[in-house]
């Protein structure tokens, strides 16, 4: 007998990506899945794009289990509970509910502050990537009460680690940030019931698009490693969808309820691979350049103080857990006001640090000197 073989799931947003991938490793364990998004048949929502919900489900049933689609956009309440008021018509309960949806990519600006970003875009991001989750779950939940043993995962992008840092745009910022929240919101509401509530995130994704983009397919996918060496710890869609049986097969999953969790820590929690028998750690790679490049920066900064015949550990500090540089602004006094630079995950992750330095000791003899 298969681990979810009589539950009753739902994957909003399981047109492609990790909403498909989730949706088939469910099935691969037994669960009748309804595969819901807005792209079928004839009538894709996203251009250029191919994948519909109808080949979702037929993947989740030549897998061994009963794939359902059914079209639905989650920004539109009455959708959504139409949605529900089938799925309690045909089942009588949902056992596990993921909250997929995103549709943001063609959306967020990189480069920009928050006051020339497109605001229009912006709150559509939200719309989709916020308001859908909770209404979704405004509706959906009810029928997860229902089950004796019931799991809604709201995925993100960034595990409680990676999201404490600002991610570079403010709507991409907000839009990754709420679903933990959700997810921690939920579980106090439901702490008195047989609900657990948890966000998850992926690592890098090897989609549809991500393969297209690097021109290689999942057979020779390793080819793009040379382009992008994050890619030599990339992971496929079905490895969160396996993060996620994972967490409904255990029996001690409660325990889990409100926090946040990514696919590299709950593979080395449960002992799951990706489909190539890899066990991808994008979590583990990210820290290890960050602390690379945050060491070179410092390092860099300390050298050109020293040359200012500054010394640096006296006037110096920073700060790795907020990515905080601090100057204090009266060099021959022990304390006193400092200037504080704040960076950006995506300042650090794309500057050369050398480069880095040199800006922020700018700013900081102008403050200075001000």
């Amino acid at each position: 007998m298969k681990p979810l073989e009589g539950s009753i799931a739902l994957v909003a947003g399981a047109t492609r990506g990790a909403g498909r991938g989730i949706a088939c490793a469910l099935g691969a364990a037994g669960a009748t899945v309804y595969c819901t998004g807005r792209s079928v048949r004839g009538k894709p929502a996203t251009p250029n794009r191919p994948e519909t919900i109808e080949e979702t489900a037929e993947m989740v049933s030549a897998r061994g289990g009963v794939g359902i689609h059914v079209q639905v956009d989650h920004t539109e309440p009455e959708q959504v509970a139409a949605l529900c008021e089938r799925v309690d018509r045909d089942q009588g309960r949902l056992d596990i509910l993921v909250n997929d949806v995103w549709g943001g990519d063609a959306l967020t600006e990189w480069g920009k502050p928050f006051w020339e970003l497109s605001l229009d875009k912006g709150l559509l991001m939200l719309e989709r990537a916020v308001n859908a989750h909770i209404i979704t779950s405004r509706y959906g939940v009810p029928l997860v009460l229902k089950s004796e043993r019931g799991l809604v995962v709201e995925v993100t992008d960034g595990d409680d680690e990676m999201n404490a840092y600002y991610r570079g745009n403010l709507f991409y910022d907000l839009a990754k940030i709420a679903p933990m929240r959700l997810a921690f919101a939920m579980a106090h509401e439901l702490r008195d019931t047989n609900v657990t509530a948890v966000a998850l995130s992926p690592g890098f994704l090897r989609s549809e698009f991500m393969l297209e983009h690097f021109g290689v397919s999942e057979e020779n996918w390793q080819d793009a490693v040379e382009k992008d060496e994050y890619f030599a710890e990339s992971e496929t869609p079905f490895f969160i969808g396996r993060a996620i049986v994972a967490l409904a097969t255990d029996p001690h999953v409660s325990e889990k309820s409100g926090g946040s969790f990514a696919t590299w820590t709950l593979a080395k929690e449960y002992g799951f691979t990706d489909v190539d028998g890899r066990r991808p750690d994008m979590g583990g790679k990210i820290k290890a350049e960050m602390e690379e490049r945050w060491d070179r920066l410092v390092a860099a900064i300390r050298e050109r103080l020293r040359a200012e015949g500054l010394d640096p550990d006296s006037v110096f500090r920073h700060d790795l857990s907020t990515l905080k540089l601090s100057g204090l602004l009266e060099p021959g006094a022990r304390e006193g006001p400092r200037y504080t630079w704040p960076l950006q995950v995506p300042e650090l992750w794309r500057a050369d640090p050398p480069k880095l330095a040199a800006e922020f000791l700018d700013r900081y003899r102008s403050r200075r000197e001000g």
